[in-house]
């Protein structure tokens, strides 16, 4: 059960730092954009490209360092003793804070288009958003919002 318990905090300490990517969808409303006009224009895609969101983490990495560290420093404990057992643990302290802070940014981070369509007025726009659906070049889109808050959909 003492093995069992590092394994369960990080766990726990790992899920508390997720941001929520879900409003990066172009499926996805916010609260405020709900039973508000919305305009709409159509165009074309033109060119596509695979990138990554970086979500903000709303403890700013905090509890994955501090979970890691203490989770690392828990493990080094249990290694050799006197001076050794003081040296394993700080070393596990510190590589759990840089595992920790690692591990917080990549589930952080979410699958994304950058989607480069041309309006039918002749303008160019590129939307970044979720990749949670399939695009394509050349496909027709209707582009929903305005300034910040424009999504792609298929038409």
């Amino acid at each position: 059960m003492k093995r069992l318990l590092p394994i369960l905090a990080i766990g726990a300490l790992t899920l508390a730092g997720c941001a929520n990517t879900a409003p990066y969808g172009g499926n996805v409303y916010r609260g405020n954009q709900a039973q508000t006009a919305q305009s709409v224009t159509f165009g074309t895609i033109t060119a596509l490209r695979q990138v990554q969101i970086q979500a903000d983490s709303p403890s700013g990495n905090a509890l994955g360092t501090v979970g890691g560290a203490v989770i690392g420093g828990l493990l080094g404990n249990q290694v050799g003793g006197g001076s050794g057992r003081q040296l394993a643990t700080a070393a596990g302290a510190i590589g759990g804070a840089m595992a920790g802070s690692r591990v917080e940014d990549s589930v952080n981070r979410t699958a994304a288009w950058e989607i480069e369509v041309r309006k039918d007025n002749g303008q160019s726009v590129v939307v970044v958003q979720k990749a949670d659906q399939p695009f394509q070049v050349g496909q027709r889109v209707r582009l929903i919002g305005s300034g910040a808050n424009l999504s792609v959909a298929p038409y």
